[in-house]
């Protein structure tokens, strides 16, 4: 039988998940909707924000607990292609929020979450590197859309497929 994270392990994948699935909507959503974008604007920088805390703490988190053993279906390649897929996401994980902030950062508005907070700028004020900035941010959004479907596949392929408790270890 194949091992489990430790429930601080689930409980932050989990929270990671559902806030890059509603930041991910709503950063698609707002691009089009002229109504209530300053609202949906406010909770995706909030999201944002909230994502990069929970990431930095999964990231100790992960230096701490040590994950589970692969289940045997796992060959030494594929262990080696997950291991380096986790990583990359990682990294999309905590460059998304900050190239966010950069971007706001460049455009001159406050960064303002939780409603009342206001962050401390992290880029000058600069059209161009706003443009950059919000180019950046469109590609890994886009690029963190095709990593989280990959992992999904790769977890339901194991799940569905190979029956080796692959979703277990992160649910049970």
């Amino acid at each position: 039988m194949t091992g489990r994270f430790p429930v601080r392990s689930r409980i932050l994948h989990w929270l990671t998940a559902v806030a890059i699935f509603a930041a991910l909507l709503i950063g698609f959503t707002m691009t089009n909707e002229i109504g209530s974008h300053h609202a949906l604007v406010a909770v995706h920088m909030t999201l944002g924000i909230s994502i990069l805390a929970i990431v930095i703490v999964r990231v100790a988190n992960r230096f701490t607990h040590k994950p589970p053993n692969w289940p045997d279906t796992v060959g030494r390649l594929e262990g080696k292609l997950i291991a380096r897929s986790e990583q990359l996401m990682y990294a999309m994980m905590l460059a998304q929020p900050l190239i966010g902030w950069a971007m706001v950062s460049a455009s001159g508005t406050p960064i303002r979450v939780f409603g009342a907070i206001t962050l401390p700028p992290i880029a000058p004020f600069d059209a161009d590197l706003y443009g950059i900035l919000r180019q950046a941010h469109s590609v890994v959004a886009y690029l963190l859309v095709a990593a989280v479907a990959a992992h999904v596949s790769a977890i339901l392929l194991h799940t569905l497929t190979l029956r080796d408790g692959m979703l277990r270890r992160m649910t049970h």
